[in-house]
């Protein structure tokens, strides 16, 4: 991203938000459009790729407080046309009869002797320079993705491609913008500087050349493919390895995995957010996996050992004690989810006693034998006694 998009690009307006939206509002309007016009939902679009890109480009700048007031700041000064740089009074001024004001003493101290100031923002879009410092590397924009995993992959890891915008040279002119590779020439109105200076009530503004948009250079004959721009959308594959243990909704941050830098800066960080597709039998509770295991009414009245399987491992055997209530959870240790220290949670089982739905002869006999058995085993004893708050 360069300095003149400052001027040049309204991201409110490409996120679809106002100039006094809250962080919260600007996150939530970039997560919907970069859902709708994410690579990998519009395959083979390239009108949705760039918007994905123009979308993220803007998320990067006004979700970063700094950099958004470094924005706000440019356009409300130059939304109009920006001051000359720093030289001899009147120097190119209709008539010698303006002045030039040198942007490093305009701007040096209000954007900081650190790199990213103002100052060096408003250099980069009128020359390189600001108060005689060099235009700053700039670290990449960080990117958002988003990844769907099995619930066998969240638990266990693994390594899975992502498919990303990528801004490249334009395959038919090779980046030169010109037909057939054509070189481009000097602007003829701005001398190659990319500004033209305009004289108003006495001072004397610079504003990027209408000719050239700025570039300082044009193109006689441009490229049919990327219209003189000599760029191109394209994608980039990259391998991220998942680690072992993510849940739902989990953001994975990458390091240095995310747009390049500018002039030599470091890239920025790939942001991965992760949804996990549920499993047939497994759930999850925290660390601990869960599931439910249906047993008969005499496994459970008379107790007996139950094989019940496990995630990615061999089946265990449960032993369940006479009298095994309905609901009643078992933990089988080490057999969960992976921790960030290398450790397993356990595997929660919860029984579920089922009761026949027909009975019949010798069954229905058997069952009529173990009520009248059982009768002074009445356990909604007391349920009707008045007592405490009655």
């Amino acid at each position: 991203m360069s300095a003149r998009d400052f001027l040049e690009k309204d991201y409110y307006k490409t996120l679809g938000v106002p100039k006094d939206a809250k962080a919260d509002e600007i996150k939530k309007s970039y997560r919907k459009l970069a859902r709708k016009f994410h690579p990998d939902a519009n395959k083979g679009d390239a009108t949705a790729e760039e918007r994905f890109k123009e979308v993220s480009e803007a998320y990067d700048v006004l979700s970063d407080d700094k950099r958004r007031k470094e924005y706000d700041e440019a356009r409300a000064l130059f939304g109009t046309g920006g001051f000359r740089r720093g030289g001899p009074a009147g120097a190119g001024a209709p008539g010698g009869g303006g002045f030039a004001f040198d942007l490093g003493d305009l701007f040096g101290q209000q954007g900081g002797q650190g790199a990213g100031g103002l100052g060096d923002v408003l250099g980069g879009l009128f020359g390189g320079r600001a108060g005689g410092r060099t235009a700053a590397p700039r670290r990449g924009a960080d990117m958002e993705s988003e990844i769907t995993l099995s619930f066998d992959d969240a638990i266990d890891g693994a390594t899975v491609q992502l498919r990303l915008p990528s801004d490249k040279p334009c395959p038919s002119c090779h980046g030169t913008g010109g037909k057939d590779g054509a070189l481009p020439t000097q602007c003829p109105i701005c001398l190659g500087t990319g500004q033209t200076t305009r004289n108003q009530g006495g001072f004397a503004f610079a504003e990027p050349c209408r000719n050239c948009r700025g570039r300082g250079l044009v193109v006689e004959d441009p490229c049919p493919t990327c219209h003189g721009s000599g760029r191109a959308l394209g994608t980039r594959t990259i391998n991220v390895r998942i680690p072992a243990g993510v849940r739902e909704g989990q953001r994975i941050r990458l390091k240095g995995k995310g747009a390049p830098g500018e002039r030599g800066g470091p890239a920025g960080d790939l942001l991965v957010n992760v949804h996990v597709r549920p499993h047939r039998l497994f759930g999850r509770k925290g660390d601990n996996l869960t599931l439910t295991v249906p047993v008969t009414f005499t496994e459970a009245a008379l107790g007996s050992e139950l094989k019940v399987p496990t995630l990615g491992g061999p089946p265990v055997t449960l032993k369940l004690p006479a009298g095994t209530s309905n609901g009643r959870t078992f933990r089988v240790r080490g057999r969960g989810a992976t921790r960030k220290d290398g450790t397993r949670g356990d595997l929660l089982v919860t029984v579920d006693v089922v009761v026949p739905a027909r009975l019949g002869g010798k069954a229905r006999e058997a069952v009529e034998a173990l009520r009248d058995a059982t009768a002074a085993d009445d356990p909604r004893v007391g349920l009707f006694e008045p007592g405490e708050g009655a």
